[in-house]
């Protein structure tokens, strides 16, 4: 009888963990997603896909809005949701509004979406809306297996990607160049200055976009008439190639031409040609 008890309570064990995993029937995972699929057919059939840039300029606004209230860095928030969503086009993303790959887990009380991915028919996460995605990704992160990530600067997209591979994120080894490699060529890392001295980044912008109106001509030329001391600027904490390009109306890769830069670092205190 003892026996046949701890037969009992193993098999119980088992199916729980083999649930948790996501292990569903074929059968049920289809019936399931077709109904999802059904009752967002109308978002579905409106959807656009959308380029890179274009993701990152829908979502940039929530992801500082969740770094000022989690502490990651939106440079983080933003490379994941782009190269785990696809930039918003993925099943994923259309379908459950799942930008971040986040699986059920066993405290997930929402509804779930089964698709192959570690395991045959995984179970991830369906929200309303990304909006929703976006909060739950920072909430996912606030789990003790990440408490340490929260130590690092919010600056610190360097160790958040690393840190984030560490603690058992992802399993793709390459996950922290992965991210890397997207904040640095979409210049992710602007989105990580404070609020305060983003929006005067912003107003700046805005004022050099009303002159350019005003003259009628490009901001380059009004800027070759300046002083020649103006021709260089050093930098300084917080400084980007993008946001200096944007500031002196050059571009990215002509900043980099002008200084024979083969990479995007720069150093407090380096000086730079800003004028061609």
């Amino acid at each position: 009888m003892r026996r046949i008890y701890t037969l009992l309570i193993a098999t119980l064990l088992f199916t729980s963990c083999s649930a948790h995993k996501g292990t569903i029937s074929k059968s049920k995972a289809s019936k399931n997603n077709k109904a999802i699929q059904k009752r967002n057919k109308s978002s579905i059939a409106q959807h656009k896909d959308l380029s890179s840039l274009e993701y990152i300029e829908r979502f940039k606004d929530i992801a500082i809005q969740e770094m000022n209230s989690y502490g990651i860095p939106a440079s983080i928030t933003l490379a994941q949701g782009l190269f785990e969503s696809g930039s918003g086009n993925s099943e994923l993303a259309k379908v459950a509004n799942n930008h971040f790959g986040i699986k059920c887990g066993s405290t997930w009380q929402g509804e779930s979406y089964y698709k192959n991915d570690d395991n045959v028919n995984d179970c991830f996460r369906v929200y309303s809306n990304p909006e929703e995605s976006f909060r739950d990704h920072s909430e996912f992160l606030k789990k003790k297996n990440y408490a340490r990530l929260f130590e690092l600067d919010k600056n610190d997209f360097n160790g958040w990607a690393y840190g984030l591979k560490a603690c058992g994120y992802a399993t793709n080894p390459k996950y922290p160049q992965l991210l890397l490699n997207i904040i640095n060529k979409y210049q992710l890392d602007q989105y990580d200055r404070p609020e305060g001295e983003l929006a005067k980044i912003k107003r700046e912008d805005r004022v050099l976009t009303e002159i350019n109106d005003t003259v009628g001509q490009p901001q380059q030329d009004s800027i070759t008439k300046t002083p020649p001391d103006d021709k260089i600027y050093t930098i300084q904490q917080g400084d980007t190639l993008y946001n200096i390009s944007k500031r002196f109306g050059i571009t990215v890769d002509e900043l980099k031409a002008l200084n024979k830069m083969t990479d995007n670092n720069l150093r407090i205190g380096q000086k730079l040609v800003v004028v061609k």
